[in-house]
């Protein structure tokens, strides 16, 4: 390939560090992927600019003119978009699974409109999870509300069987620590109880792999269901289990600026 060409690979500045962005960062903001998948695909040589195999994530482009992804041209980024879903359980928070379990986008297929970009899952819910999950077409804005560092709060209702009080619920504030695993501040509260049976709703900003389900079962309870009612500003509300809704531009841009 021709290096001379800027659209395409970026030339080196005046210090030796290219100018542009890596094209795992471009190809994710364009909602090609998120940057893992991207990383991914490039592994297996399935990215080009114009002819030549993309070998390295460390390639630096100041635009996605020429760039194909398995043959297809890569478009221009969409602005933004975000969507609630009401995820329901028995649905995996996957593309595809090769043993033919439903996930999320058999659901999706029938709950957006025909137009909808690409979407990605902001996070994952469990199979037997239920409740909102955000889903986006910009790999760049899902990243960065997935990080632990922005600290977004995701607020949970579970029903458990079991003892539990308050007090040892309120201990969560200063995390805890579960075979080798560290957790957070967790800030959690009793909603009601009938006999042994409780609501508790929990409050996290790590979003660590099945952190609600493993301190509550590491408390003694036993977790029969879990909803996620919201992901920062953006809650559950009244929508219908297996629908979704897109969530206003101005919103996001005001979540956007709020986040660190």
């Amino acid at each position: 390939m021709n290096g001379s060409s800027t659209t395409k690979r970026a030339r080196m500045s005046d210090n030796d560090r290219p100018e542009g962005d890596r094209i795992a960062k471009l190809l994710a903001r364009a909602g090609v992927a998120s940057r893992r998948e991207i990383e991914r695909m490039i592994e297996d040589r399935r990215i080009r600019i114009g002819d030549e195999v993309v070998t390295t994530p460390a390639t630096f482009l100041t635009s996605l003119r020429g760039v194909t992804v398995d043959g297809k041209p890569v478009g221009k980024p969409e602005r933004t978009r975000l969507f609630a879903f009401h995820k329901p359980t028995g649905l995996l928070t996957a593309e595809r699974d090769f043993s033919g379990r439903p996930t999320i986008y058999t659901a999706l297929r029938n709950a957006l409109p025909k137009d909808t970009p690409r979407l990605m899952p902001i996070g994952r819910l469990d199979l037997n999870t239920e409740g909102l999950l955000l889903m986006t077409n910009d790999g760049e804005f899902k990243r960065l509300l997935e990080l632990p560092s922005s600290e977004i709060p995701r607020t949970y209702r579970a029903r458990t069987f079991g003892d539990v009080s308050q007090a040892q619920l309120e201990d969560l504030m200063d995390g805890i620590e579960i075979e080798g695993v560290r957790y957070g501040t967790i800030d959690a509260n009793l909603e009601r109880r009938t006999g042994a049976n409780q609501w508790v709703e929990v409050t996290i900003t790590e979003g660590k792999n099945r952190e609600v389900r493993r301190v509550l079962e590491h408390l003694g309870l036993e977790v029969s269901r879990l909803i996620r009612t919201a992901y920062g500003p953006f809650g559950l509300a009244d929508l219908p289990r297996g629908a979704a809704q897109e969530i206003r531009k101005e919103d996001i841009e005001r979540f956007r600026s709020s986040l660190k």
